[in-house]
């Protein structure tokens, strides 16, 4: 099978579907579809352990061997193709199912569970590991992912204060189509100090390799640390060259960043470091793109506050940038948490130094906040017009399942198409939030009059309406 896109369904694609299914069907006789797909019960149908059911084995271990090396077959050719992640990904969803139903067999044809299953317990908190524990580890050559991945067992072989018989590590479903970039990830000596090998995991992460497994090596720290400045002097100062490791940026030092050395495009906030000119205005001085109209995407944050005096105390700053904005609401006794991925400069590094809270995360992941928590979401800069439709409503879903009911959505100074306008105010209208500011206005930094820039703040209501 060769990978091929046309404008009809991939051969790869509809082969494989059709073999999957074949072989679901054929199984059919001995098994319900969902005990393909369920490895957390013991086995609950009553077979007889003197029937083998050997020649289906084979048949399920071809297919997954076929599977396999079309995923790597596809890794290696079409590397820069993102049809090609999203068929490899697919290849990787329907591998689990396939490889659980061969397991099953396989334990039911010997009559005995396999090696590693373990009796946790009885009643409804009892579980059965052994299916799953051997489903993702014997995907990967490398040990230490096999050992990752394992589900690990209570020590006293009952539940836990959380009611699990064991603990579920986990990682991302698109590593399967990075088998190779993780198992590079994971290839380290046990107990020494890690590779320097941020760019790659923030690779994976980026891929929809996340979360990431975690790595039983020590990271990597600059040579030369030194302690950090007093919290009233490293808001507004750059840092010490010296707190930061180099080597995998182009830039070497902070000045460098600041003057903006490397070109612009080099980053998508070229201009982040720049805390004297560029940063400090910022939120509190509004920019208008035209001066010969009364209008400018910028709000200032005193605005913004005064919509709810006294109610807005932690949020989370979804954006590009340095953690200006957090610098500026903790001005104002307001925490903020600063999401952000390293894009070519130390921008968590940054976030840090200047005594302010960085989260590394990526548009991927859920929210690692609970339900209705916070305050205020601010974005700027990140989810912009190059966003899909579809992806945006599930971040703003998430983003509204962590506001809390009366907390602000402000969307600062969103940049889009004017063509692709309409969709993307379709999709914050859908949240049905009260408008307190809504501007649109046009975007003058190019020669052409085809971009807009959209800003608001909107305030979520109680539910249900």
């Amino acid at each position: 099978m060769k990978f091929r896109i046309s404008s009809g369904i991939p051969m790869f694609v509809f082969v494989s579907g059709v073999f999957s299914l074949l072989c679901i069907a054929l199984f059919s006789k001995f098994y319900s579809f969902k005990s393909f797909l369920v490895f957390d019960t013991r086995c609950n149908f009553d077979t007889n352990s003197r029937v083998s059911y050997r020649p289906q084995v084979e048949i399920l271990e071809t297919v997954i061997e076929k599977i396999e090396q079309e995923i790597v077959d596809i890794r290696d050719s079409h590397k820069d193709s993102p049809y090609a992640l999203r068929y490899g990904s697919f290849l990787a969803d329907i591998l689990g199912p396939i490889e659980a139903a061969k397991l099953a067999l396989a334990e039911t044809g010997v009559g005995e569970p396999s090696e590693g299953f373990t009796d946790m317990g009885s009643g409804s908190g009892s579980a059965h590991p052994g299916s799953i524990d051997h489903v993702l580890p014997e995907f990967f050559l490398t040990e230490e992912i096999r050992k990752y991945v394992r589900v690990k067992p209570n020590r006293l072989g009952k539940q836990n204060f959380m009611g699990a018989n064991g603990t579920f590590t986990s990682i991302g479903h698109a590593c399967f189509s990075m088998k190779q970039e993780l198992e590079e990830y994971m290839n380290y000596d046990v107990g020494e100090i890690c590779n320097d090998d941020w760019r790659l995991a923030q690779r994976l992460m980026v891929h929809g390799c996340d979360p990431l497994p975690r790595r039983r090596c020590f990271s990597r720290a600059p040579q030369f640390y030194t302690k950090p400045s007093p919290i009233n002097e490293s808001i507004w100062r750059l840092p010490d060259n010296k707190n930061v490791r180099w080597s995998q940026y182009r830039c070497k030092n902070f000045v460098c960043l600041a003057n903006n050395k490397t070109g612009k495009g080099f980053f998508k906030c070229s201009d982040c470091f720049n805390l004297t000119h560029h940063e400090f205005p910022r939120w509190v001085v509004p920019v208008f793109p035209d001066p010969t109209l009364n209008s400018t995407p910028d709000f200032r944050i005193t605005d913004v506050l005064d919509l709810k005096p006294d109610e807005i105390r932690v949020g989370l700053d979804f954006s590009v940038g340095t953690g200006t904005f957090a610098a500026r609401m903790r001005e104002r006794n307001v925490t903020i948490v600063s999401a952000a991925i390293n894009l070519g400069a130390p921008f968590n590094e940054m976030i840090a130094l200047r005594g302010l809270i960085p989260l590394y995360l990526t548009v991927n992941q859920r929210l690692p906040f609970f339900d209705n928590t916070l305050d205020l979401i601010h974005t700027s800069r990140f989810l912009d017009g190059w966003i899909d439709f579809v992806l945006l409503e599930f971040v703003l879903y998430d983003w509204d399942r962590v506001l809390r009911p009366g907390g602000l959505l402000w969307v600062d100074s969103f940049f889009c198409l004017k063509d692709d306008l309409e969709g993307y105010l379709e999709g914050f209208k859908m949240l049905r939030y009260k408008k307190h500011k809504w501007v649109v206005v046009p975007k003058m930094d190019k020669d052409d009059n085809r971009e807009v820039f959209f800003s608001a703040v909107l305030e979520k209501p109680p539910r249900p309406f």
